[in-house]
């Protein structure tokens, strides 16, 4: 049977008293109590240990604030948790995702190829930071800065997808000459993500294709889609509009967008014509 996942963003990074601690932030919290006080350790005495203040100890401890990568390595070394702590942190990461992407993360986690198409923006797996931020800081209504900085966090964790080995995965992304165009941050920002752009398709596993704008009309106007696709076989289809994510996994209707990805390869630049096309909208700014 296929099936459907759909989720609001109306409430992105505002938490309701019931959601006030992802379940993964109290989980990982709660680990780090027990093997401080294991330790025969205050919160002072760790966050001594580990470089942060006892307010940050704290709060992680109290599902509060996730912990990044740099704590949980440094808590992993002085705990001697063997792992335990490190293990979560994927789970800590997804939890600082809005809530309607979460579901999609957790599909992409285990994919061996994802293939996009992107009409608007550059997508969050290519995004330099300065790129990602002036986006968050555009969200209306208006996110608080801790949100900012959480769903940033979480956006640059998901890059790691490109690097990874163990599986591999297999990269296509198809962008919109006009959503190279959009200035998001500025001139500057919009230059370092130009670069970034080049330094990526050098990549082994990537692939970017330019679309044309004097390419008129193609398969993918109706809008942006993502196709990933298991290290169980299993295929599934994306499509996002304003903050709702539906994701199908029915075969026949996976399929048809599979058949429209194709054919949206077909009428992009290749490689070498978007690397060219990438470096002269940069010289132009």
């Amino acid at each position: 049977m296929g099936r459907t996942t759909q989720r609001e963003c109306g409430t992105a990074g505002r938490r309701g008293p019931d959601k006030e601690r992802p379940a993964a932030w109290s989980a990982y919290g709660k680990l780090v109590r027990l093997f401080r006080e294991r330790a025969g350790l205050t919160q002072q005495a760790l966050a001594d240990a580990i470089g942060y203040s006892m307010e940050q100890v704290a709060s992680v401890e109290q599902g509060r604030r996730p912990a990044k990568a740099v704590f949980t390595e440094a808590a992993e070394r002085v705990l001697d948790a063997g792992g335990a702590l490190r293990v979560l942190q994927p789970d800590v990461d997804r939890a600082k995702l809005p809530l309607f992407f979460q579901d999609f993360a957790l599909l992409e986690a285990e994919a061996v190829s994802r293939f996009s198409y992107d009409p608007m923006l550059v997508p969050g797996l290519l995004q330099t930071e300065a790129y990602a931020r002036a986006l968050l800081e555009a969200h209306f209504p208006p996110l608080e800065e801790e949100a900012i900085e959480q769903h940033l966090t979480a956006r640059l964790a998901r890059q790691s997808l490109l690097t990874r080995k163990s599986p591999c995965v297999v990269f296509s992304f198809i962008l919109e000459e006009g959503a190279l165009r959009r200035a998001v941050g500025g001139t500057a920002v919009l230059r370092q993500q130009l670069a970034h752009l080049l330094e990526c398709t050098r990549m082994r596993n990537v692939e970017i294709q330019m679309m044309p704008t004097q390419r008129a009309a193609h398969s993918g106007v109706n809008g942006q889609i993502v196709l990933l696709e298991t290290v169980e076989r299993r295929r599934f289809v994306s499509i996002e509009a304003q903050g709702i994510v539906n994701i199908r996994s029915d075969r026949d209707e996976v399929s048809e967008f599979w058949l429209r990805y194709g054919m949206l390869r077909s009428q992009a630049l290749n490689s070498e014509e978007s690397a060219r096309l990438i470096e002269r909208m940069a010289g132009e700014l």
